[in-house]
Order: structure tokens, then C-alpha cells, then sequence
């Protein structure tokens, strides 16, 4: 039995961009695509950013960021 592909969810990790060193960003992985999409939100901490990804408008955003298939 082949295991079906799963696309990987949304994920929050630490800023790389040294204007907002110390805050997080949620980070979209798209098929087809190396770099996942970048949110352009910067969150305090990492709850935050992982509470927004379940909030109604972090949802409608990733579904902006993400193909349907």
C-alpha cells in the first residue's frame, strides 16, 4: 500500500530578517515550490505565530498563499 502524499501545514519559526531580530513568522510550504511562502506578519512569540495560523484570518490567508489542486 502506497502512502498518499500530505502536503506539510503551516509552521511558525524564528525571524531570520535581522530588522526583526527576536520575533517569529509563519512560514506556508507550497507544492512545486523549494522556499515556502513567507507571511508578512512578525509575532512576538512563537505561541502567537502558532495561534495565528488557526485564527479566521491567518486561514484565509494561507489559502491565498496555497494552489488548490
Amino acid at each position: 500500500m502506497k502512502k498518499k502524499y500530505v502536503q506539510p501545514a503551516p509552521y511558525a519559526a524564528p525571524t531570520k530578517d535581522t530588522r526583526f531580530a527576536g520575533t517569529y513568522e509563519v512560514l506556508v510550504p507550497v507544492p512545486g515550490r523549494v522556499k515556502p511562502h513567507r507571511i508578512p506578519l512578525q509575532f512576538e512569540t512563537l505561541e502567537q505565530a502558532e495561534q495565528w495560523i488557526h485564527t479566521p484570518d491567518g486561514r484565509d490567508m494561507i489559502a491565498e498563499l496555497v494552489p488548490r489542486g
